[in-house]
């Protein structure tokens, strides 16, 4: 029962009423349960279809493991640091080892293991909350089945976002009155994610898909067309997803984290990668990054690099070594094949060790020896294009069927010269029909107006500070013309209907 599915649909309408109504049967309480409920049963409705109701065991499984160890934890005092240290190794060990036995083995095996939806983001969670209470950052929860809807809350089981208990898990339990805004805004953010997903997403996965399984008939330019269609299809495809979860939850009053602003704004990738993806990031930069600068290794070497390199550089090279252990961990995270490792992580590893390296240089060149303004609009456009020419780099890398396919295909990409294709009519050869480019066109257009609006709106300090606030400051034809334009644009050109199968979100098995 995917996200964009009638039949999802109807099950949000309908618990969404026994949500508001509960409370006004039990004096405020078990709203909570409602939840819960409805995560089973969302979890049920995506493993029935392949028979594999075992699944459900593991976010069970994982949460029950980390209910009991924090129940552990809580009897040992905080000076008892050998035993406090073995609970959270069982922690690590039990939830990285299911993890990790049921992502990769099958990667080195070749073989069909079964996965339950979302492993990494529930998993993620369920540590996270766990290193919160452990550090004395966070608040256990006595109840086992509160601790399950910190593992199985449905809407964030699809793609994340990763969120941290302490900041958002208190909310589930509290009691949420009806809330007009709340509810308006939650439903204008899920439209947004279905126009993402149903008009432009589908549409450019067309191309993607014809370009990326012919790429031998379709060289050169076409190549560099369809990865730019990819980075624009994998955002409005996870951005999407994301928008219609974090809508999802707004309608119940609950504020989850924002996992995207505008990252194609970014001016150099360490800001691509604050803008993209941000819970994944800041969950690696609290529990892997910044635990790794202080383990005796990473130390030990400092101590040693600032001996031999000076205490600046010394500094510089040891955090590198860091940084190279988190950037492999999060290709890793992202699916473990080589093509992962390098197109999600080691690659823009290499970004931002060799931008840091060589600023100093392109610096001097630059704006001593061309005298070209650092600081103005047109350096940053600029950087922006740069940024996303590497941005696509890696994202060819990873739609790429492998790393000698993402080789080739970047090959030919520079050693085919065949501009006509944009003039000649080639483009109509991709699957997609005249009207259906003139959708994607005006669609994407849409979208680069908003993001603007919205990227502008967050580097200022006006009144409004998002696109929504923003509609519902005009009058009430406008605001209402605006709306129902997008809901019509979405029914009459989304890509659905009978005997159209919508393509899975590509987080979804992340």
């Amino acid at each position: 029962m995917g996200l964009t599915t009638f039949d999802f649909l109807c099950f949000f309408a309908l618990l969404l009423i026994a949500y508001y109504t509960l409370p006004l049967l039990t004096k405020g309480r078990g709203q909570w349960i409602i939840l819960l409920i409805a995560s089973f049963a969302y979890f049920y409705a995506n493993v029935r279809t392949s028979g594999n109701y075992f699944l459900v065991l593991y976010p069970l499984g994982s949460s029950f493991v980390t209910w009991l160890l924090l129940l552990l934890l809580s009897k040992v005092s905080e000076e008892d640091i050998v035993k406090r240290r073995i609970i959270l190794s069982a922690e690590l060990l039990v939830l990285l080892g299911i993890l990790i036995a049921l992502k990769y083995v099958k990667l080195i095996t070749g073989g069909n293991i079964a996965t339950p939806l979302g492993l990494s983001f529930y998993t993620f969670i369920l540590l996270g909350y766990f290193i919160e209470v452990y550090n004395g950052i966070g608040v256990r929860q006595k109840s086992f089945l509160k601790t399950c809807l910190y593992g199985m809350f449905f809407p964030v089981m699809i793609s994340g976002p990763i969120m941290k208990t302490r900041d958002s898990g208190e909310q589930f339990f509290e009691t949420h009155r009806f809330d007009y805004k709340n509810v308006t805004f939650g439903l204008q953010r899920m439209l947004w994610g279905f126009f993402k997903e149903l008009v432009i997403s589908e549409r450019l996965a067309v191309v993607v898909n014809t370009i990326y399984n012919n790429d031998t008939e379709y060289p050169g330019a076409y190549i560099m067309l369809g990865t730019v269609c990819f980075a624009f299809q994998l955002y409005t495809n996870f951005s999407g997803c994301m928008d219609i979860v974090i809508g999802m939850a707004e309608c119940f009053g609950i504020v989850l984290p924002e996992n995207f602003t505008t990252p194609f704004f970014a001016k150099n990738i360490s800001e691509y990668w604050r803008r993209w993806h941000i819970t994944l990031g800041v969950w690696m930069k609290d529990n892997v990054f910044y635990p790794l600068l202080r383990t005796k290794m990473i130390t030990n070497l400092g101590k040693t690099l600032k001996k031999k390199m000076g205490k600046k550089k010394g500094k510089q090279y040891t955090t590198y070594v860091a940084m190279f252990i988190l950037w492999f961990s999060v290709g890793m995270w992202h699916g473990g094949e080589p093509k992962y490792v390098i197109g999600s992580g080691l690659l823009h590893w290499a970004y931002i060790v060799l931008g840091e390296i060589t600023l100093p240089f392109f610096t001097w060149l630059f704006a001593t020896k061309m005298h070209i303004n650092m600081q103005s609009k047109f350096a940053d456009v600029v950087r922006v294009i740069r940024t996303f020419i590497l941005v696509c780099i890696g994202d060819l890398f990873f739609r790429a069927d492998s790393v000698p396919h993402a080789l080739r295909m970047l090959k030919e990409s520079v050693t085919v010269f065949n501009p006509q294709i944009f003039v000649n009519g080639s483009l109509l050869n991709l699957g997609l029909d005249i009207f259906s480019w003139g959708v994607l066109l005006v669609s994407l257009a849409i979208l680069i107006t908003v993001s603007t609006i919205q990227y502008r709106m967050e580097n200022s300090e006006g009144e409004y500070h998002s696109v929504r606030e923003l509609i519902a400051s005009k009058g009430i034809v406008l605001r209402w013309i605006i709306l129902f334009a997008l809901l019509f644009y979405c029914i009459f050109l989304a890509e659905y209907g009978p005997g159209y199968s919508a393509a899975e979100f590509i987080y979804k098995d992340f």
